[in-house]
């Protein structure tokens, strides 16, 4: 009561549970998604047909969700900089200088907003099924217990097991509230259909990757592995399939700092 009231009050009112009786229950919640879109370092997307590095014009992605591949596996407060500061400054002057030498926009594809408007069609028509709510607690529930700080071979593709049984079940949500008005159901059903496809990458990637690097922590492979793992997983919605984008060591203008493994 003399350190720590404001911990028990929280805990009395979110958990119901007297921390001078009971042990406080901690569940792990993320806030930030490791990996990312690919990018240049103009913040420009890439990955066409033609290879790899190939950018898509129009298309850039910065801060944390893009991944410039100039830094590791780990969460840390000096890659976030690097991603927002540096590249989103970069990218931002990358934009103007194109937008600058475009002296008109490209025709838009006849079927461009096809795939959009059928997502909220598919919302708005729906009669029966499960609400946002109940698939996206299991999510949640099936990413901590096989895809959490600590994961096994076999918990892993228990997991790819079960991301593929919720894919099924968010084919199937049920909206009801067809409200045209400030419908936050309805943003929800569709951030769900996002959220299983970051689920399923995490899962199936992380299920592939037979060492421990940076978060991902396997227990049955406890080493770095460079020979053969010093290369960014790239995943593809469909059939989630994956392939494999390498790693450049090679400095543009200073000494390229070895690969370690990091320790405390």
């Amino acid at each position: 009561m003399k350190r720590l009231p404001s911990i028990r009050e929280i805990a009395l009112k979110f958990a119901n549970v007297d921390c001078i009786k009971e042990p406080i229950p901690v569940v792990p919640t993320i806030h930030y998604q490791m990996g990312g879109i690919p990018t240049n370092i103009h913040g420009q997307v890439v990955g066409t047909a033609k290879g790899y590095d190939d950018p898509v014009n129009g298309f850039y992605a910065v801060g944390e969700c893009s991944c410039v591949s100039v830094h590791g596996a780990n969460r840390l407060g000096t890659n976030s900089l690097l991603d927002l500061v540096v590249f989103g400054r970069a990218a931002g002057n990358h934009i103007i200088k194109h937008a600058m030498e475009m002296k008109e926009h490209k025709p838009l594809p006849a079927d461009a907003a096809d795939f959009a408007l059928e997502r909220l069609s598919v919302l708005e028509k729906s009669t029966s099924g499960e609400y946002t709510q109940s698939i996206a607690g299991d999510i949640r529930a099936s990413m901590q217990a096989h895809a959490g700080v600590f994961r096994t071979s076999k918990l892993l593709e228990e997991g790819v097991g079960k991301v593929n049984e919720l894919t099924e079940r968010v084919k199937h949500v049920h909206l009801k509230d067809k409200s045209k008005v400030f419908n936050t159901a309805k943003v929800e059903a569709l951030e769900l259909a996002n959220l299983i496809e970051v689920a399923r990458a995490t899962m199936v990637s992380a299920e592939a990757r037979k060492e421990s690097r940076g978060a991902h922590a396997h227990s049955d492979f406890e080493n770095r592995d460079d020979e053969n793992w010093m290369r960014h997983t790239l995943w593809f919605s469909e059939g989630d399939r994956l392939d494999y984008k390498p790693v450049k060591m090679q400095p543009l203008t200073v000494e390229s700092v070895p690969p370690k493994a990091r320790t405390f």
